[in-house]
């Protein structure tokens, strides 16, 4: 097993890469098969954050306003993962919104990593429940603030030691790195005929919204207008 790696966790508003966001990176460089760095980045959506991942993170809107631009902080992890390869507990998930903030943002990013919820499920068939909450109870690890990125990168650190110390020797083809992939369509951001529609549909039903309107993109701006116009009507000439 490779012992230089970034462990990697992410918050986000969603699940699904191109429609939600990333709202908090973490991640912990190990060196030697020990911890050696950190990066914890809050990111500002310019959204209001769900009630549900508010209730799940603790990640207030008032907290989120704190945060860097998405392509700061995709930035700032780039340059902290280097050429490293990764490790999460479903990292395919991660993944998946770090490469679209990357695209979006005009880079690029591409890894290699172990999956703990992958290598769990093969050395660990019979255990009813594999998430990594269950899995830090299991190995008696200190899960700190869960559902927050950097504590849960954290623990995706110690499940793998953990899982290699008792079954590295048995089947180290557990913990083989594998190539992840995902593909990513830069999204657009908001039509200027876009803003204006969704300006006055605002203003005509008096509704107010905790939103950057310019950092939306064209997509959530159709889904926003859809939704008012189903909610409240067109606007009426």
């Amino acid at each position: 097993m490779v012992n230089e790696y970034v462990a990697v966790d992410v918050e986000t508003t969603g699940l699904n890469p191109q429609r939600d966001r990333l709202l908090e990176i973490g991640a912990l460089r190990v060196c030697e098969g020990e911890p050696a760095e950190t990066l914890s980045v809050l990111i500002n959506t310019g959204i209001p954050v769900p009630a549900r991942i508010q209730e799940l993170t603790g990640i207030t809107d008032e907290m989120q306003k704190t945060g860097k631009k998405a392509g700061e902080a995709i930035r700032e992890f780039l340059e902290f993962r280097g050429a490293l390869p990764v490790v999460g507990h479903n990292v395919s998930f991660d993944f998946g919104f770090l490469k679209q903030a990357a695209v979006d943002a005009g880079g690029s990013f591409e890894a290699e990593a172990m999956d703990t919820l992958k290598i769990a499920r093969r050395v660990l068939p019979g255990l009813p429940s594999k998430t990594l909450g269950a899995m830090c109870a299991c190995y008696g690890i200190n899960p700190g603030n869960a559902h927050r990125a950097l504590d849960d990168a954290r623990s995706a650190h110690e499940l793998l030691k953990k899982m290699w110390g008792e079954f590295g020797r048995a089947d180290p083809e557990a913990f083989a790195l594998q190539t992840l992939f995902y593909t990513a369509k830069k999204q657009s951001p908001i039509t200027k005929s876009q803003k204006g529609y969704l300006n006055d549909l605002m203003k005509y039903h008096k509704i107010e919204m905790n939103i950057r309107m310019e950092d939306l993109t064209k997509s959530e701006a159709s889904r926003m207008i859809d939704h008012i116009i189903l909610q409240y009507g067109k606007i009426l000439r």
